[in-house]
């Protein structure tokens, strides 16, 4: 494998520009960055440096307006909506600070929700459901419901979800951020552990100790990578 191949996530000279009135803002302003093959790496940086901007171009949730992002080689600029949105389902799983369980579902329907939009048979689909909640340590809580959960564990099965569809890619933004710090390190531990098999990580914080974590930091401030 050579050193392009082994790039899985690769930016060049990217910018994402708002007008705002008259004015041009630049979320980000000329980010070079690449990302190989199971690496773990932390981006951080103060509020409105444009970590969340970076994250969300990197997890095609959002173009840049200038430059180029690369996903296992492929140039996502040249991808239609459809594409896109079946390189995020089918390569990328993203976790949030605030969760986004549906509250109506259980632990298990939550988990079990991405496969059913890919279209995967009804008893794989619930094998590998119970299978991610076993893997985040909830494999008792299958029948509960997001309200009846701790925040820490609204997150693990959050990470579960984003298992689901058996992505290469994990993108993770402040994770932890709602957390208190014994439960922000138990999720830190499964994400750690999902890299020591083989995903890919980004993760986005302000938090120094959830960074630590990261085999690599990256820093950014006012739109620039330093």
């Amino acid at each position: 494998m050579d050193e392009k191949e082994m790039k899985v996530i690769e930016l060049q000279d990217v910018k994402k520009i708002y007008e705002v009135g008259a004015e041009k803002v630049y979320a980000l302003n000329g980010v070079n960055m690449s990302v190989e093959r199971g690496e773990f790496v932390a981006i951080m940086g103060p509020s409105g440096s444009g970590k969340s901007t970076l994250l969300n171009l990197i997890g095609c949730l959002d173009r840049p307006t200038e430059g180029k992002v690369y996903i296992n080689g492929i140039d996502t600029s040249e991808l239609s909506g459809r594409e896109l949105t079946e390189l995020r389902r089918d390569t990328i799983g993203f976790v949030f600070q605030q969760y986004n369980l549906i509250p109506t579902l259980t632990a298990f329907e939550n988990v079990e929700l991405p496969m059913i939009f890919k279209n995967v048979a009804k008893h794989e689909r619930e094998k590998r459901a119970e299978e991610l909640l076993n893997l985040v340590g909830l494999g008792k809580e299958l029948q509960r419901k997001p309200r009846e959960l701790s925040g820490g564990q609204q997150q693990r099965v959050a990470i579960a979800r984003a298992l689901a569809n058996e992505p290469s890619i994990l993108l993770c933004d402040e994770p932890t951020g709602n957390l208190d710090t014994k439960s922000g390190r138990q999720v830190m531990e499964t994400i750690s552990d999902l890299n020591r098999r083989g995903v890919t990580i980004v993760l986005v914080t302000h938090d120094p100790s959830t960074a630590a974590f990261a085999g690599r930091t990256v820093r950014i401030t006012d739109g620039r990578l330093i």
